[in-house]
């Protein structure tokens, strides 16, 4: 079986630790896309792992992990993240292989990268890592892929620097290159789960573009940089929050901006400990957003939610979601295209009473409290999009399905 997980906001959403803990039944973990710009967060007992290139199933001993050729690579940030995790007493090697498809990120990139964002008309609050450039010079057929580094003509033709700067890494990367499609086929009879970076709203495509990410970030990523074809993917589920955040420039419509909305905002940041991976940046906070989710849920052909951070509103007497946008006085349904029309939103808001009980209680459905499944059902109908599943917690025992998530749909 193939497994896709996605991330249905704007990155951020706990995608690493659903990877985590759904890659225990997985006999391989495929990253599809991105770079070290991702930021994904596992904690096991009392060690915290973070990662940004390494797929999150490396944790688990015995599991086979692979950088699919949809990513852009940093091979220093690799090798340090590959010592720390060793330094947590996680064994990798013989166990992760790169796609020699995978572009890499050198160093002038993050110069450029860096130099670049100020210059442009609207900033995108890049995290400076080179990311966008490596996927530019790959759109412009000039990037280096990790294959290039045993061509001859492409390794004469790097700069000097470049090349003395890749070198250490190169005898490395020759033990863990792989071909993408032949490995995949190799075990096209094992279950594979294939693991996203970002979100949904931050695709080059779908997403609220230019403040973007470069690379396919909804669950077509997964055919294209994991060298399967679409109609072998089973099943593809999102992770969403119970409400908004993003880090960086960009449209919100449901931000959290004053007075008491700002607020809420700040206490869900310091509950939700919404401070980024990569950056340390804190994150913008905003009602949920179900236009942004039914949209979400569309493009990516969603089987099912996975839904976090619901126990964050334990003990609050309601809580908000947005259901619909104003736009210049007319009520919208439809996620916008344009820029300016997403900064001109008034979000529809709906209140919903809060709940007895404790969602962060439960590790199983019929823990959930009454109140609570009520607002779980409405989003249900709302997006098309049944939930499956529940995080309510960092650790993986406040983690459940509501339905087994290795069944295909």
């Amino acid at each position: 079986m193939k497994l896709v997980v996605i991330g249905a906001q704007w990155g951020d959403e706990g995608k690493g630790k659903m990877v985590d803990y759904l890659a225990e039944d997985a006999d391989i973990v495929v990253r599809f896309s991105g770079g070290a710009n991702a930021g994904h967060t596992i904690k096991v007992e009392d060690k915290v792992f973070k990662l940004h290139l390494v797929p999150a199933g490396i944790i688990y001993p015995g599991k086979t992990v692979a950088l699919g050729n949809g990513m852009v690579i940093d091979p220093e940030s690799l090798f340090e993240e590959l010592a720390q995790i060793e330094s947590q007493g996680v064994s990798w090697e013989g166990r992760v292989f790169v796609s020699d498809r995978a572009h890499l990120v050198l160093p002038s990139y993050k110069e450029e990268d860096k130099d670049m964002d100020p210059q442009r008309p609207r900033p995108i609050g890049t995290t400076g890592r080179g990311i966008g450039i490596a996927y530019g010079r790959k759109a412009y057929r000039d990037g280096i892929r990790v294959a290039d580094l045993w061509d001859d003509v492409v390794w004469n033709n790097m700069k000097a620097e470049d090349r003395e700067w890749v070198t250490p890494f190169k005898e490395k990367l020759a033990h863990m290159k792989i071909n993408m499609a032949g490995f995949m086929m190799a075990n096209k009879d094992k279950e594979i789960l294939l693991e996203g970076a970002q979100g949904a709203l931050l695709d080059l495509d779908h997403g609220t573009y230019p403040y973007v990410s470069s690379g396919i970030s909804t669950s077509a990523g997964a055919a294209l940089g994991g060298s399967i074809g679409f109609r072998h993917i089973d099943k593809v589920l999102g992770v969403f929050k119970a409400y908004q955040t993003r880090v960086g420039n960009g449209p919100m419509p449901t931000e959290m901006l004053e007075g008491d909305d700002l607020k809420l905002g700040n206490t869900l940041r310091e509950l939700g400990h919404e401070y980024g991976v990569t950056t340390g940046r804190s994150r913008r906070i905003g009602y949920l957003d179900l236009v942004a989710l039914k949209y979400a849920g569309w493009v990516n052909g969603l089987d099912g939610f996975i839904l976090s951070h619901l126990n964050l509103y334990d003990g609050f007497e309601t809580v908000t979601f947005c259901t619909a946008y104003e736009i210049d006085g007319k009520t919208v349904t439809d996620f916008p295209s344009l820029t300016t029309d997403m900064e001109k939103v008034k979000p529809v808001l709906k209140d919903f009473p809060g709940w007895k009980g404790k969602v962060g209680d439960a590790r199983n459905w019929d823990e959930i409290p009454a109140g609570a499944k009520e607002v779980i059902a409405f989003i249900e109908d709302y997006t098309g999009v049944p939930v499956a599943g529940y995080s309510v917690g960092p650790l993986r025992d406040e983690t459940f399905m509501k339905e087994p998530a290795w069944t295909k749909s």
